[in-house]
């Protein structure tokens, strides 16, 4: 599975030039390409195109394809492209668990089933036994990982990581990170983080990109 990005710009509304230069990437199988830039480059809203989820009024030139398939025109719910913010954006009338399985595929079926790969997940991510627990009762690592599980138990085609290390302190933010890559490449899909900071870029260990204005 790869994901490429081929001439990509994309056209704010009311604006007369787009936010970058053409972009075009290609992402392999297990690879994190990472895109630095500065503040109001672009950045975020790169994600957002690539996700599906531009806001309206912006205009976009370009297309995104994944494994070949061209999947610009597709919603964002047909991409099978998971995304992570920098806030785990867990739910709080939900547990844990219960967070972890409304990204469950579908695929998964039976209610024993589907919890069996709930526990599984919550012990992959080091929170075994708090499958009833409040959300909000987690650390910022913690809510880190649940909400990294949660998005790889939906198996999508490829992921987004938009600035998620960014609010955690240094020592939570290099393991969040390292478990994050390590559980990416595990599972051999391509990402494409947003970051400021080049160490992210280094631990992430693929191809840097930089978006420039025009």
């Amino acid at each position: 599975m790869t994901l490429e990005l081929r001439e990509i710009s994309i056209t704010p509304p009311g604006a007369s030039q787009p936010l970058f230069r053409p972009l075009s990437l290609t992402v392999p199988a297990g690879q994190v390409t990472t895109v630095m830039g500065p503040s109001g480059v672009g950045k975020s809203t790169l994600i957002d195109l690539v996700g599906g989820h531009l806001p309206p009024g912006f205009t976009a030139r370009g297309r995104v394809l994944l494994d070949g398939a061209d999947v610009t025109g597709l919603p964002a719910e047909r991409r099978q492209i998971g995304i992570l913010f920098q806030d785990a954006l867990l739910f709080p009338h939900l547990t844990v668990g219960e967070n972890l399985a409304f990204g469950l595929s579908r695929r998964v079926r039976g209610r024993a089933a589907r919890r069996r790969a709930v526990e599984a997940a919550l012990e992959e991510a080091g929170l075994a036994g708090l499958h009833d627990r409040d959300p909000e009762t987690l650390s910022g690592g913690q809510r880190g990982r649940a909400a990294l599980m949660r998005t790889l138990l939906a198996a999508p085609r490829a992921l987004l990581l938009d600035e998620p290390f960014a609010k955690l302190d240094p020592d939570r933010r290099a393991r969040l990170r390292a478990f994050t890559f390590d559980h990416i490449r595990a599972r051999d899909i391509p990402v494409l983080m947003v970051s400021h900071d080049a160490e992210d870029a280094a631990a992430a260990g693929g191809e840097v990109v930089h978006l420039c204005a025009p």
